[in-house]
């Protein structure tokens, strides 16, 4: 059975962990043991005082059922007055034809290392859906597919690869989207 993963992307993690009790999750690096980057456990798990997380590594917690939040900070949220100049961004279609500007690209979460390979596409990422498929295409597992058409793209780049790490569809559509109300906040502000 496929185990969900959730991630919640915040303006400030640490004002919400302040307020829910939580066990920092523990992941294994480099022979290693540390405390997770974001994941979080808001039920009861085995602790560890020493190393002030989980006793466990989240893959073997996951195995025994237990189930870790990813909290992110993300500081595009910092700049969001309200929920009517979010609500007042998504509503807006993002300026794609910006996409063609290095220095607009290299300000946006997500994309602001990829501007080389924006360009190289052989069409424009102009829409939610092909910024999502774009967001896949540079991790590394779906490396393979750059400069192939958006159709020949479409056809496999939501398929599980053990080919190195790649992002599920619901990850890419919901980060797309982050990319989108941060291209509008930017031009707003431009």
């Amino acid at each position: 059975m496929k185990k969900p993963d959730i991630d919640i992307d915040l303006a400030n993690r640490d004002q919400v962990l302040a307020l829910i009790p939580h066990i920092a999750a523990r992941q294994a690096h480099d022979q290693k043991h540390r405390r997770h980057n974001s994941g979080v456990y808001v039920t009861p798990i085995p602790y560890d005082p020493v190393n002030d997380c989980a006793a466990i590594d989240y893959r073997e917690a996951e195995e025994r059922g237990y189930f870790k939040l990813d909290l992110l900070n993300m500081t595009v949220y910092q700049g969001i007055r309200d929920q009517e100049h979010y609500q007042e961004l998504l509503d807006q279609p993002p300026p794609w034809h910006r996409l063609q500007e290095k220095e607009f690209v290299e300000r946006i979460v997500h994309i602001n290392n990829h501007y080389g390979l924006l360009q190289t596409m052989s069409e424009p990422v102009n829409s939610i859906p092909r910024m999502a498929m774009f967001l896949a295409l540079i991790r590394p597992g779906k490396r393979h597919l750059v400069g192939k058409t958006w159709q020949d793209i479409s056809g496999t780049i939501w398929d599980s690869t053990d080919e190195g790490y790649s992002f599920k569809k619901s990850h890419a559509v919901s980060y797309a989207v982050l990319v989108g109300l941060h291209m509008n906040l930017i031009n707003t502000s431009d």
